[in-house]
């Protein structure tokens, strides 16, 4: 081997050609590399950074003559052994829950190969309001036996899963934390005085973990470690999850799932939480990377010391998706005030604000039509707006319309986790029940809730198994959790397959129909002189919304002149009544254009159509809405308007 001087950056170890350029940060002077030998991670050589080679804090050589594939390597500061945080894929963990500590001891990080066919893939670059978004957990997603996948619970196992997303009508895929993390981490003493007497965890989640030693040399028993499911924890940022992968190579693992998804037209986009003492620039840097090397798509940035309004300007950045729960305001010059026709928005807001304010409606709480009105309307020219009323956290969709407080007992810490706020309502038995007329509820409830989702101008976000009613028994913070709680039952599918074709139905309408899902906020306003506003709001007349704090009914009608199907078709006009009051309600249907009428093409429960006896000219067509429930209109041409005007009856 031969040893050069090399360069600061990039820090961490990086292939230049037939050398490999190391690069650390420390105040130690004595410190360097460590090689070790890949299949048996036995210690080969200590080659320590030269004192000339080092600018403040960084030292840093070039070495020659290393053998990447089979070399593996960690830092080390005298006699301890140092993590590569900047590794690109790291050694062992091939198990999931089979860890050790980084706090505790080092982990040897490995070389990825330099030579990956991505063939002809391209970044599908789906705008905002033709995406359909679906939050998953890569473990939790396939494990389950019946997901009858052979790579249960990994980025292959995901790719296993394509044909399934692309028939429920998905395009972009949101991925709870892939990058490396520590899966196990030591309980407090308070922690564990909580712990209940029957642990309900899985075998493969609680496994053999004697390498881990605590930090005064002790032995760390079993019970002293808790899982950590979810990720949301300081991590190795550039490295994919190493047991997440189905076979040894990750970084080919990962990229195979990411072209796959690409060749479907599909998306992936990562969550990458940071903590507060990350560098601003290094989480500009990390972004950069998973861009250039994994071709993804986009990222929703976790953490509350995120430079959103300077990665807004990141010129790498510009074509990817960012999503935030807030960026600067508009007015700013780092948020773009103005997306011209010729550029696409990438950047959108990704907050609970529509997640609370519909779940409240969806129950019937009282003066909740202002909000309402805002968020179906919500959706600005600037920037996307996500929109879900699930997600990791907090209860599914099922469990929304099934409990009415947490049932967090299984995570070890006396029911105190988890938000006491959740805007959920049990439709009259708490948990599991046999009552028809409960589970009808229920199912009416889910419809409605897809139905306010879909409907909303905005991006539709769903979680995991809320298209066929999973649910994790009422726990609203499974963090801790690798077991039946968070794995999809997918013979779920089969026993709500009503609720998997409204959704599918829903997708396909919205996908079908660009005035229900335009590329800027409507304006209520009769700007194209149509003779009708683009979007309208209506109440028991026509006309006339009652947005007083009683009220939990509301129409609005959205005019199809606006926005074209086509080159050659304007959309069609559609009218949807909403009924959250638990008392049936009479809407009267604004009218349409001479020769139309208005037909229902999607429903929660069907409405009863009711006619005044006046004259045929001035018939106002009128519905009646059961309670609690959500009914889809659309505007057709009457059957006798067609033979008047065709000679034919189609």
């Amino acid at each position: 081997m031969k040893t050069t001087k090399g360069n600061p950056f990039p820090l961490g170890a990086k292939i230049e050609d037939k050398s490999i350029n190391f690069s650390y940060v420390s105040r130690e002077t004595d410190c360097g590399v460590v090689l070790f030998d890949k299949g048996t991670l036995k210690e080969k050589q200590k080659i320590p950074f030269p004192p000339a080679y080092a600018v403040g804090d960084i030292h840093f050589m070039r070495v020659s003559g290393i053998s990447t594939e089979n070399t593996a390597y960690c830092f080390f500061e005298r006699d301890r052994y140092v993590t590569d945080s900047r590794a690109r894929a790291f050694c062992g963990n091939h198990i999931y829950g089979r860890e050790e500590s980084w706090e505790q001891a080092a982990r040897p990080a490995k070389f990825i190969s330099q030579d990956y066919d991505w063939e002809d893939d391209e970044n599908p670059h789906i705008p905002y309001e033709e995406s359909f978004c679906y939050c998953l957990h890569v473990r939790g997603f396939t494990r389950h036996a019946s997901s009858k996948v052979k790579a249960k619970g990994t980025f292959r196992g995901l790719v296993e899963k394509i044909p399934y997303l692309k028939e429920l009508g998905v395009t972009t895929l949101e991925l709870q934390p892939v990058y490396e993390f520590a899966e196990l981490e030591r309980r407090t003493a308070l922690e564990l005085s909580y712990l209940p007497m029957d642990n309900n965890a899985s075998k493969d989640s609680i496994a053999s973990f004697d390498s881990v030693t605590s930090t005064d040399g002790e032995k760390v028993s079993e019970d002293e470690k808790k899982l950590n499911y979810w990720g949301y924890t300081k991590g190795c940022y550039y490295s994919p999850k190493n047991s997440y992968a189905y076979a040894e190579d990750v970084a080919a693992e990962f990229k195979d799932m990411v072209k796959a998804l690409h060749k479907n037209g599909l998306e992936a986009v990562l969550q990458f939480y940071f903590t507060e003492e990350m560098p601003e620039g290094e989480i500009a840097e990390i972004l950069h990377y998973w861009v250039m090397e994994y071709h993804v798509d986009g990222f929703h940035l976790k953490g509350e010391h995120i430079p959103a309004g300077a990665l807004a300007k990141d010129p790498a950045l510009a074509k990817t998706k960012l999503w935030y729960y807030g960026f600067p305001d508009k007015g700013q010059d780092s948020f773009p005030s103005k997306v011209t026709e010729n550029e696409r928005r990438y950047l959108a807001e990704y907050g609970d604000g529509y997640r609370y304010d519909m779940r409240r409606f969806l129950k019937g709480d009282e003066g909740m039509l202002p909000a309402v009105m805002y968020h179906l309307r919500h959706n600005p020219a600037c920037c996307g707006q996500i929109n879900y009323l699930t997600n990791y956290d907090g209860f599914t969709l099922m469990d929304l319309v099934s409990y009415d407080r947490k049932h967090n007992e299984g995570n070890g810490e006396d029911n105190r986790d988890g938000t006491d706020y959740n805007a959920s309502w049990n439709c009259g038995q708490e948990g599991k029940s046999r009552k028809k007329a409960v589970l009808t509820l229920r199912k009416r409830q889910i419809k409605n809730a897809l139905l306010l989702l879909f409907f909303s101008q905005g991006t539709p976000l769903i979680f995991m198994g809320d298209e066929f009613g999973n649910s994790q028994g009422g726990n609203n913070n499974p963090y801790c959790q690798d077991n039946e709680i968070t794995w999809l039952n997918w013979r779920n599918l089969e026993s709500n397959r009503e609720i998997f074709a409204f959704v599918k139905e829903l997708a396909a309408i919205r996908k079908a129909h660009p005035v229900l899902r335009q590329d800027r906020e409507i304006r209520l306003m009769d700007y194209g002189a149509c003779g009708y506003p683009d979007a309208s709001y209506h109440g028991a007349a026509p006309w006339k919304p009652d947005t007083a704090g009683y009220s939990r009914q509301l129409g609005i009608m959205y005019c199809g002149k606006y926005v074209r199907k086509d080159r050659m078709n304007h959309d069609d006009f559609f009218y949807v009544a909403y009924n959250l009051h638990w008392e049936p309600y009479e809407f009267a249907l604004p009218k349409l254009p001479k020769g139309m009428h208005w037909e229902p093409c999607a429903a929660s429960d069907a409405a009863r159509e009711r006619e005044t006896e006046e004259a045929e000219e001035s018939r106002q067509q009128r519905v009646v809405l059961s309670g609690r429930s959500i009914c889809v209109f659309i505007g057709k041409i009457k059957e006798d308007s067609k033979e008047k005007k065709t000679g034919r009856k189609d």
